[in-house]
């Protein structure tokens, strides 16, 4: 019994430090003092609240107790929002476009109108003053501005 004591270090425990919003390397030194091991799984949703490249996210959590040399498991934070892409909207409506962007996470900017027949239908959508096509690659959260059709061009004097 003695022998299994001392092999698997019972009573011996270790309190699991706070990682959280820490840098990489400050986190490496920490856990090294404490005999203990990290593992970085994939990054999570970028959080403009953490640091870019900081601990969002640790396991076990910190106050735990583990035994010396165990794993904790973190989750980074991005640099940055990841780009998404623009879905297909020419010609669509207003609703319809509006409701995807949103649902991906893009902000509705400033809304303008131009001749065209139909009333309400999505013509162009751009970011920053820069046209968009569908298939374009764009930060999420970004204010997309579009361009609509005002409904007021009669069908007959289409070109």
């Amino acid at each position: 019994m003695q022998w299994l004591d001392s092999t698997t270090n019972h009573d011996q425990r270790i309190e699991v430090p706070d990682l959280s919003r820490l840098s990489l390397d400050i986190v490496d030194k920490k856990l090294e003092e404490m005999d203990l091991r990290k593992v970085i799984l994939d990054s999570a949703n970028y959080n403009p609240d953490f640091p870019k490249y900081s601990v969002i996210e640790q396991t076990p959590e910190a106050g735990q107790y583990v035994k010396e040399n165990r794993k904790i498991y973190i989750k980074l934070n991005p640099s940055d929002y990841p780009k998404l892409e623009i879905p297909e909207f020419e010609r669509i409506t207003k609703r319809q476009i509006e409701s995807k962007l949103l649902s991906l996470g893009f902000e509705i900017g400033e809304i303008s109108f131009k001749p065209d027949f139909a009333e309400n239908v999505v013509l162009e959508l751009s970011y920053k003053g820069k046209p968009l096509k569908a298939g374009d690659k764009v930060r999420k959260t970004a204010k997309i501005d579009m361009v609509l059709g005002d409904g007021t061009q009669n069908y007959n004097s289409v070109e």
